[in-house]
């Protein structure tokens, strides 16, 4: 069964996260990923949070299967001619370098166009063109940049970042659509064009409730779903809003049995307006139900906080699967709160290949996220990262040379 992605080479200058979530994802869909790095040293996360001494990292592992590394010094001449060799023979060319960091190595887009008019070049940038251009973006950065950490936390603590990277790798995720749909055009007109995408705006972009949030709150100075509802305190702009659903149905993270000890015993919970009186019927509040305090979404609004606190009683007498089997029973919106021990070891996450176990040389047996996309005509086999220059050798005479330019460029450490 042919990959969706057969026959798309990448010529992949990026490191650390966002720009290899971006490749990897790529990789797993069929691309011939190049990766490209500097000899003796490679990627960044080769070395960084080490758990076994001089093996290479999860950091790197679990961002770079599917691919094939070379080792290459653009600054070395030879070096750089068979970086030109690459970009002539390549259909993408993926990075994430600082702002200008291609145009001092003598790469611009002008350049890259004359060697492959038909390239597509994708960068990861912090910012998109304005006053921060040029600044240098990591994770957390982005999330407070681009409208997460002020609208994440609880009302009267400070402004939270969130464990999901959704700098990084989201902006991975954006930057891979960008670059097959360049790739879809490119086959029509024969034209290659330059892919952007800003941290800043793939954060803003999954966070878009929030500004609708905003406009809502300047036209209306309040939002009934918000917890401050009760109490009627807002500002200007879209306050913290700590487990609220942030959509039309309230909901609230609640303790289940084992809570004291467990710090993941609790479960999410949504007093969706369809499963009300199934609801009261479970917790024991039937009398709910007729009440005209609680029969209505409406009237449920300023008294959210108390009602939550009474459904906690009941989900303190159940472990959270416990719960969850039961609510489920009446289609009662909920989810268990997943520790990441917990997610490891799930078996339908192993058969489905969000989980894989995968086999290193190095470091032996490990576990990583599989591809969250699944295509029922091109499954997705994980394999392992590469080592430093692994496919060096492989890829140069690939491009035609000979083991004789091989051994003299290795000689002159342009490789």
């Amino acid at each position: 069964m042919s990959k969706a992605l057969e026959g798309v080479r990448v010529l992949d200058f990026t490191h650390v996260q966002s720009g290899p979530s971006c490749t990897q994802l790529l990789a797993w869909f069929g691309a011939d990923v190049i990766k490209v790095e500097r000899p003796g040293v490679g990627d960044a996360t080769r070395a960084q949070l080490r758990d076994i001494p001089g093996v290479d990292s999860l950091y790197f592992t679990m961002l770079n299967h599917n691919k094939r590394s070379v080792t290459l010094d653009t600054k070395n001449q030879k070096g750089k001619e068979v970086l030109e060799r690459l970009i002539k023979q390549c259909d993408v060319m993926v990075e994430n370098f600082a702002p200008g960091a291609l145009d001092r190595m003598g790469f611009t887009w002008e350049r890259i166009q004359e060697l492959n008019p038909k390239m597509v070049l994708a960068s990861v940038k912090g910012f998109g063109p304005g006053p921060y251009e040029d600044c240098k973006v990591y994770e957390n950065v982005a999330q407070c940049t681009g409208g997460s950490a002020s609208t994440t936390g609880f009302d009267d603590g400070p402004p939270m970042v969130t464990g999901a990277q959704i700098g990084d790798s989201g902006t991975g995720l954006h930057l891979a659509l960008g670059v097959v749909t360049a790739l879809y055009q490119a086959k029509v007109t024969g034209k290659g064009q330059k892919v952007l995408a800003p941290m800043q705006d793939a954060v803003l972009n999954l966070c878009r409730v929030k500004l609708r949030d905003q406009q809502r709150l300047e036209r209306t100075g309040t939002m009934k779903e918000y917890p401050q509802y009760s109490n009627g305190k807002f500002g200007d702009t879209v306050p913290r809003a700590g487990n609220a659903s942030g959509g039309g149905q309230p909901g609230w993270i609640l303790k289940c049995k084992g809570w004291e000890a467990d710090s993941n015993a609790y479960i999410y919970f949504i007093t969706q307006a369809a499963v009300w009186a199934p609801i009261c019927k479970i917790i024991g509040k039937d009398e709910w139900i007729d009440d005209p305090e609680y029969a209505t979404p409406e009237a449920r609004l300023p008294k959210l906080e108390s009602i939550f606190a009474t459904i906690e009683e009941w989900t303190k007498t159940k472990t959270k699967f416990e719960a969850m089997d039961i609510l489920n029973k009446f289609d009662i919106p909920c989810g268990p709160i997943l520790s990441m021990k917990e997610i490891a070891y799930e078996p339908s996450l192993r058969a489905t290949g969000t989980i894989v176990e995968v086999d290193h040389p190095e470091r032996g047996k490990y576990l990583t996220v599989g591809n969250p996309i699944k295509l029922s005509g091109s499954p997705t086999e994980v394999t392992r990262s590469p080592l430093l220059g692994e496919h060096t050798d492989e890829v140069l005479a690939q491009l035609g040379y000979s083991a004789e330019d091989i051994a003299a460029m290795r000689a002159e450490k342009a490789i």
